[in-house]
């Protein structure tokens, strides 16, 4: 044997929150296609507030609310591939939720603008997202700029 050991890829933190948010969305999305977890399956419309099938009975999605989730899956993992790739998306991501959280809060739900569609449970669950994800994007990606410099 010789002396030298591989030692496995470190991944950054920030680089293991996006690959965490990022399945997180994947099953989010999928989950979205499954009668039983997604009450009034048979309501599930393309896109609009006329898609009344809810994930888990509470959040209104669509078919196209469920494909921009695998999207957004999607897109996180191939940018969790380095840590500031991670952390763009997270503060990215976020700041893309904290626009889709001020939307759901200014437009008519039972009007053609909505056509994501959101709820109420939605426009809660955006604000959550919106903020987890810019804080851990700015948390755990603050020492980058630093270790760039070094």
């Amino acid at each position: 044997m010789s002396g030298s050991a591989t030692t496995p890829r470190t991944r950054h933190p920030v680089q293991l929150a996006a690959t965490v948010i990022s399945v997180v969305f994947l099953l989010v999305g999928v989950l979205g296609f499954i009668p039983g977890v997604t009450t009034n399956y048979d309501q599930l419309a393309f896109a609009g507030h006329q898609s009344t099938a809810l994930l888990l009975g509470l959040f209104m999605v669509s078919v196209l609310h469920n494909l921009v989730h695998l999207a957004f899956g999607v897109v996180g993992l191939g940018m969790a591939r380095t840590a500031a790739g991670a952390r763009n998306y997270l503060v990215g991501g976020g700041i893309v939720y904290a626009v889709l959280w001020l939307y759901g809060l200014l437009i008519d739900h039972g009007s053609s603008a909505n056509f994501v569609p959101v709820n109420n449970a939605d426009n809660w669950l955006h604000l959550v997202l919106a903020v987890a994800m810019i804080g851990l994007g700015v948390l755990l990606g603050r020492d980058l700029r630093a270790t760039a410099r070094r």
